[in-house]
């Protein structure tokens, strides 16, 4: 795995970034026999209360946010395209994202860029100019770490509890976007009062 550069090594304006996942990290998965799905509407898709606050503090230590979400049910025909912009477009409005990067490939058919493949994560680092290595993709499911682990990205896992396997073994594991955030601070010496919240 890549490793963070070094302030000499990193190329001028080259940033860092935490890439997050959507449903299960920012928004509440509708969880079916311990399988998560996501919100089917406007109406149903409900911000955790810890989304804000956690995303506030990774900008104000100088993260970029990046949303990196697969949303295979459009590519299926089962959801439209126009009710997961309008969740994206509520996303934007409600909390400090750069971007959204979404995946609306079926998974009937390789994709570079649906996760586990890391080509969301790459093509934002090419076009944000951020430094990979010193970054960060957070995530429910075993897509999100293994999608990270291929960018060359430390990741954080938040155990959700579904009824699923990891492949991979992420950096650390969370139960919430807010403990993920302190993780992120403290390893990164961006904030020296951090403290986990399960200490």
């Amino acid at each position: 795995m890549s490793r963070a550069l070094t302030p000499a090594e990193r190329k001028p304006g080259m940033k860092r970034a935490v890439f997050l996942d959507r449903d299960g990290v920012l928004n509440c998965s509708v969880v079916w026999d311990g399988k998560p799905y996501p919100p089917s509407t406007v109406a149903e898709f409900v911000l955790y209360p810890e989304a804000l606050p956690a995303c506030r503090r990774l900008k104000e230590a100088g993260f970029l946010l990046v949303v990196a979400t697969n949303q295979p049910d459009v590519g299926r025909g089962t959801q439209s395209r126009e009710e997961v912009e309008a969740m994206h477009t509520r996303l934007l409005r409600e909390l400090p994202l750069d971007r959204v990067e979404v995946c609306y490939d079926s998974g009937e058919q390789p994709s570079e860029f649906r996760k586990p493949a890391p080509g969301m994560l790459l093509r934002s680092a090419r076009e944000l100019e951020v430094d990979l290595a010193s970054s960060w993709m957070v995530g429910d499911r075993w897509r999100d770490v293994d999608c990270g682990r291929a960018a060359g990205c430390r990741t954080v896992f938040i155990d959700r509890g579904y009824a699923e396997k990891l492949r991979e073994p992420p950096d650390f594991t969370v139960r919430d976007l807010g403990q993920a955030a302190e993780v992120i601070l403290r390893s990164t010496g961006s904030r020296a009062d951090v403290r986990f919240g399960w200490d």
